[in-house]
C-alpha cells in the first residue's frame, strides 16, 4: 500500500473512531499491526491528524462555542460553569500525561494491550448501561465541579491504548448520573483541550520526524479525518439517544476478540 493510500485509510480510521467509545488510538495501533504499516514512521502522523477531528467538533458546535464566548464576556453563570467544568476535567489528564508520557508511548507499541482493552471496555460499557441511573442535568454547564473532576480522573484510564477516551468519559459521566446526551457532549468538548494538549506535546517531542513528504501526508490525513468526523458525530448523538451505547460495546468485544485471535494466531 502506498503512502497516500495509507494516509487516507488512517485518516478514515481517526475520523470514524475519535469520538465513538471504541478507541481511535487503539484502532490506529491495530491498523498498524494488522495491515503491516511501519509503526515508527506513522506514530507521529497518527497524533498529528487528531486536530482534524477536533476541528469537526468546532464546526458542528460553533453556535455553542459562540454562545459561551459571548456569555463569558457578559459574565453569565452558565458560560462560566461550562468553561470551569471543562478546565477541571482537563487538569488530571494534563498532569498525568506530562508526567508519564514515555510510559504511555511504550504502551502504544502493544497491539495485544489494545485488543484486551477493547474487550474489557466493551464489558464495562454494558455494565454501566445496565446499572447507571441517569437524569437530565441541563447540558455541560449543569454538571457539578466535583462531577467534572471525577470525569477527568476517569478520562486518565484512557491513557491505556484501547480503553477509549470518549468511552471512559461518557461512561464515567453516566455512572455519576448524567444523561447520555450531556455525557456525550461533555466528552466531545473535553476532547478539545485534551487532544490539543496531547498533540502539541507529541509534535514538540518528535518534531524532527516531521518533514518532506510527511507534511503532505499529514495534510491529507487531517482533511480526511475532519470530513469523516463531521459525518460520524452527527449520527452518533441520534444513535445513542435512541439505542444507547450497547451497539458499541458489542462491537468492541467482537473487534477485540478478533484481534486477539489474529495476534495469538488461535
Amino acid at each position: 500500500m502506498n503512502d497516500i493510500l495509507t494516509a487516507i485509510v488512517l485518516g478514515i480510521v481517526e475520523g470514524v473512531t475519535e469520538f465513538l467509545p471504541v478507541s481511535s488510538t487503539g484502532h490506529l495501533v491495530l491498523a498498524t499491526e494488522l495491515m503491516g504499516y511501519d509503526p515508527q514512521k506513522w506514530a507521529v502522523f497518527n497524533v498529528a491528524i487528531q486536530p482534524g477531528a477536533i476541528l469537526a467538533i468546532v464546526v458542528l458546535y460553533w453556535r455553542t462555542f459562540l454562545a459561551v464566548l459571548t456569555g463569558l464576556m457578559k459574565r453569565e453563570p452558565n458560560s462560566i460553569a461550562f468553561v470551569r467544568n471543562l478546565l477541571i476535567a482537563f487538569i488530571p489528564a494534563a498532569v498525568l500525561g506530562f508526567a508519564f508520557n514515555d510510559r504511555i508511548e511504550a504502551l502504544l507499541e502493544s497491539a495485544r494491550v489494545v485488543a484486551w482493552a477493547l474487550v474489557a471496555g466493551g464489558i464495562g460499557i454494558l455494565v454501566v448501561e445496565r446499572l447507571a441511573r441517569t437524569r437530565p442535568v441541563g447540558g455541560v454547564a449543569g454538571v457539578g465541579a466535583g462531577q467534572s473532576l471525577k470525569i477527568g480522573l476517569v478520562q486518565c484510564i484512557a491513557m491505556i491504548p484501547g480503553v477509549s477516551r470518549s468511552g471512559a468519559t461518557i461512561m464515567g459521566a453516566m455512572a455519576l448520573g448524567i444523561d447520555r446526551r450531556t455525557a456525550a457532549e461533555f466528552s466531545f468538548f473535553l476532547a478539545l483541550p485534551t487532544l490539543t494538549g496531547a498533540t502539541v506535546l507529541q509534535l514538540a517531542k518528535h518534531h524532527d520526524q516531521i518533514g518532506g513528504d510527511m507534511i503532505g501526508l499529514i495534510g491529507i490525513g487531517f482533511v480526511v479525518s475532519f470530513l469523516v468526523a463531521l459525518a460520524v458525530v452527527k449520527g452518533f448523538i441520534a444513535l445513542v439517544t435512541r439505542h444507547g451505547f450497547a451497539p458499541f460495546a458489542w462491537y468492541r468485544i467482537v473487534a477485540g476478540g478478533a484481534a486477539l485471535a489474529f495476534l495469538y494466531r488461535i
